[in-house]
């Protein structure tokens, strides 16, 4: 099932996609793709419903329906960086023994198709395509053979970075993640019955129509059940919570000479199954 959250920011309503691409409404079965509404019994009970049966919104979705970021209320956005060997190597770094953790601030997410703001004074704004995890079911020190348990769905996440202010600004990495806009979330929230081998998902991203990055899920160093049973060592895992899971090479960072958003340039993403991204990039006023 592909859950989704469209409208007005702020404002969105739970939703489906439907096999033609239509977004159907679910208000009537739950409040929000979002807490309680995550729970795996919460899920099972909507995917029993007769999707065709409930009511079409008007609008093609992330054309003139706007998407918001396919989870609601989310209290942690935790991301794991350098879990793809080769995109460790073109930031000459090795690959960490235990993954890195690091937050991006949940004020940084928004819809898959709303614009990126360069932070005011910033020089080296990149990208980075990830596979998101959404936890349904929360825990702590959860057994990694549990851990798809706690899966939600999976996403689709852009996890903008501030190079500058990352590396180069005396302090953690999460300077240089939480900006706002940083974390473009959807377009929808796919559940694990429908994605299928999440050990081997082509993943790409461009920048003008120029393809940068092109991997594949399989080349992640830690995958997602060693994630939610690693990240529950050290916080609680609450329904809503995204971990995103790191990119594969081709980030601005790593390039010869690097590059780095300036402004105006459009940004496309997508992970197979999950969904396309689409971003304008503008500079904050």
């Amino acid at each position: 099932m592909k859950l989704l959250r469209y409208g007005p920011k702020g404002q969105e309503k739970p939703g489906c996609l439907d096999a033609q691409g239509q977004v159907r409404d679910l208000s009537d079965h739950v409040d929000d793709i979002a807490g309680a509404g995550l729970l795996p019994d919460a899920i099972a009970r909507l995917q029993t419903l007769d999707i065709n049966a409930l009511p079409i919104v008007r609008g093609t979705p992330q054309d003139d329906l706007r998407l918001g970021p396919c989870v609601g209320q989310t209290g942690k956005f935790v991301c794991i960086g350098l879990n793809y060997a080769d995109h460790a190597a073109e930031s000459g770094l090795d690959v960490p023994p235990e993954p890195v953790i690091f937050n991006k601030w949940t004020s940084a997410i928004v819809g898959p198709d709303d614009d990126v703001l360069i932070p005011r004074g910033s020089q080296k704004t990149d990208w980075e395509v990830e596979l998101g995890i959404v936890i349904g079911k929360g825990g702590s020190y959860i057994e990694e053979a549990d851990g798809l348990d706690h899966v939600a769905g999976f996403c689709v996440i852009n996890d903008v970075s501030e190079r500058e202010y990352q590396i180069e600004r005396a302090g953690t990495w999460d300077k240089g993640k939480g900006c706002d806009t940083f974390g473009p979330t959807g377009p929808w929230l796919v559940t694990p019955d429908e994605v299928g081998d999440f050990n081997a998902l082509g993943m790409w991203l461009e920048v003008d129509g120029k393809r940068y990055q092109n991997g594949s899920t399989a080349t992640m160093v830690y995958k997602v059940p060693h994630l939610i049973a690693y990240c529950s060592q050290f916080m609680s895992l609450q329904p809503g919570d995204i971990i995103s899971t790191g990119t594969p090479p081709g980030v601005g960072m790593g390039l010869k000479p690097p590059t780095y958003l300036k402004g105006g340039e459009v940004i496309r993403l997508g992970i197979d199954g999950l969904g396309v991204q689409t971003q304008n990039v503008r500079r904050a006023s």
